[in-house]
């Protein structure tokens, strides 16, 4: 099976309106920029809406998924922050996007459960809090917890520094947050990396993601690496 190909847009060009989307990576770290620009070009050539996408951000106006945002590509989001993206606010606030918050922790271990074939699990993270409307509870050891089910999806965008061609999958520091459980849950998964190489060239020690879980695999062709939010000292401190 050949999982590599040519390209981006080769990658993302049978996604279908609709389609429930994971993309990994933390703030602007390891987020899988050349998958989420080519779809951006695709729903430019043939429309793409009703997208339903689960990340822990939304990332920043004009960037990442930011270029989805303004595309009009998104209906729904399900993550842990959005406080970098105006645009996100505005729509949430118009009722033109559904906004689904979950507390960090509860959302990686939801994706995890996902991948790992558990339907759902009891945590104490937001108990006693609006998180637990509607939700199951029970006790355990003296503490109150809630029934969460396993998040999955239809495709996942993935980042790694490093993969083969068989789409085993190396990670490089922040950029390992999200990534390997939502290549793991998720029907399809798309992996973008900065080195594509051989297979047997990678340390197998080393592998984080094995390639039983990708899908199709493309060597990024361009990474900006933008930092979220720039603090600097003054002159005088």
């Amino acid at each position: 099976m050949n999982k590599v190909f040519p390209s981006a847009a080769a990658a993302v060009a049978d996604i279908p309106s609709g389609a429930t989307i994971m993309l990994g990576g933390f703030g602007l770290c390891g987020i899988p920029e050349n998958l989420i620009g080519a779809l951006v070009q695709e729903n430019a050539r043939r429309g793409l809406t009703g997208l339903h996408t689960i990340s822990n951000n939304m990332g920043v106006d004009g960037f990442g998924m930011g270029l989805m945002l303004e595309a009009g590509m998104i209906a729904s989001h399900t993550g842990s922050y959005v406080g970098e993206n105006k645009l996100l606010e505005e729509k949430v606030l118009r009722g033109e996007l559904d906004l689904r918050l979950i507390p960090q922790g509860t959302l990686a271990e939801r994706i995890r459960a996902g991948g790992a074939g558990i339907p759902a699990f009891f945590t104490p993270a937001g108990a006693g809090t609006l998180v637990a409307e509607g939700k199951e509870s029970r006790d355990f050891d003296g503490h109150t917890c809630l029934l969460e089910s396993w998040l999955r999806a239809d495709y996942a965008f993935v980042k790694a520094w490093k993969g083969d061609r068989s789409g085993n999958l190396i990670y490089r520091r922040t950029a390992r947050n999200f990534n390997p459980m939502m290549a793991a849950a998720a029907r399809v998964a798309i992996a973008e990396v900065e080195q594509l190489v051989d297979v047997g060239l990678l340390d197998p020690d080393v592998i984080v993601t094995p390639g039983i879980y990708v899908k199709r695999i493309i060597q990024g062709a361009h990474y900006d690496k933008r930092i979220e939010r720039h603090t600097v000292r003054s002159a005088a401190s």
